[in-house]
């Protein structure tokens, strides 16, 4: 496999922020009548409300409630289908230790760039979790600035990433909007 450019890099990025975008708006509709919309009392695009939606500063936990941080899940899917997500906003990655040698464990790595992310390459990522600090409540990351965040697992060199699906990458809104 030969390494990748510098410009298909971009090119991923800028599509995988284009889709990001798109997920994040998924909830914008085109009706008409009272709640406006293109052609209608007003002409904008209706929204739900912010409170209907969204609370300030709201605490997400990666996966659901039922499913938290494990492997096989597909966490990128997780991220567009529950998005958008805002700066401030925190995420809370819940796992279970392991009980015995038999299972493997979970840690949290941040990994700095999209191409580490792609390749599942841990080794210049941000260890933020090791398998003890995913019990209890969980560990909680707060996402406090305006720039893209990659997630994953560290363990069994890249496996738990690669073919474990657990990663993911979240580019937080500045604002929450109130249409």
């Amino acid at each position: 496999m030969t390494p990748m450019t510098s410009a298909q890099v971009i090119a991923i990025f800028v599509l995988l922020t284009t889709v990001g975008l798109a997920a994040a708006n998924k909830d914008w509709g085109y009706g008409g009548g009272n709640n406006g919309g293109w052609g209608g009392n007003g002409g904008f695009p209706r929204h739900r409300p912010v409170e209907d939606h969204y609370s300030p500063r709201r605490k997400v936990v990666v996966g659901g409630n039922q499913t938290h941080w494990q492997f096989g899940f597909d966490y990128t899917n997780w991220a567009m289908r529950n998005g958008p997500f805002f700066v401030n906003d925190t995420l809370v990655f819940k796992y279970e230790m392991p009980a015995d040698n038999s299972s493997r464990p979970h840690s949290v790595y941040q990994l700095p760039d999209l191409r580490s992310f792609l390749r599942c390459d841990v080794s210049k990522g941000k260890l933020l979790a090791n398998w003890t600090d995913g019990g209890g409540e969980g560990f909680e990351f707060v996402m406090d600035k305006w720039q893209p965040y990659f997630f994953a697992c560290g363990e069994a060199n890249g496996i738990h990433c690669n073919i474990g699906k657990m990663k993911f990458f979240v580019i937080p809104f500045l604002r929450r909007w109130n249409f």
